[in-house]
């Protein structure tokens, strides 16, 4: 684990903060390339009408265009939960070199828990993936969201 790790988890934490303030799933994601971020975004699916708009999907958009290049090579990826198939998928398309998220998502993890779309023999690229930072804040954000709603 990088030793700024922590402190980029929780920038996407943040971010998360702010999709649960906007009635949003709390995801939020960080793109940071050679210790500068370069971009940050938290979920907005409910807010776009769009079922793309994953924290990850907006924050490797934004990334792209501040970059001018859809691939995002020596990238990292902060995100609060374990991405889903189709976060997994961009994120090799986009060539991040690793990933960091906080906590697993049991119910549709695509990293380590329902798929490991990132461990695909056929892959043309391989994501370093770091787990478990600051799951217990990420993991206590969601269980306090979805409580709040029952």
């Amino acid at each position: 684990m990088d030793a700024s790790d922590d402190q980029f988890m929780r920038q996407a934490l943040e971010e998360a903060r702010r999709a649960a303030e906007a009635g949003e799933v709390p995801v939020g994601a960080v793109v940071v390339l050679e210790g500068r971020v370069l971009a940050s975004a938290a979920n907005r699916t409910i807010t776009e009408g769009d079922p793309t708009a994953h924290a990850e999907i907006v924050a490797l958009r934004a990334a792209a265009k501040a970059l001018g290049n859809y691939r995002l090579a020596g990238a990292t990826l902060y995100v609060t939960l374990e991405p889903c198939a189709m976060c997994a998928g961009a994120l090799v398309h986009a060539r991040v070199a690793r990933l960091v998220y906080g906590c697993d998502d049991p119910k549709v993890g695509a990293v380590n828990w329902c798929l490991h779309v990132l461990e695909h023999p056929m892959l043309n690229h391989r994501i370093d993936v770091s787990s478990g930072v600051l799951a217990d804040e990420c993991a206590a954000l969601l269980r306090e969201f979805f409580e709040a709603r029952r």
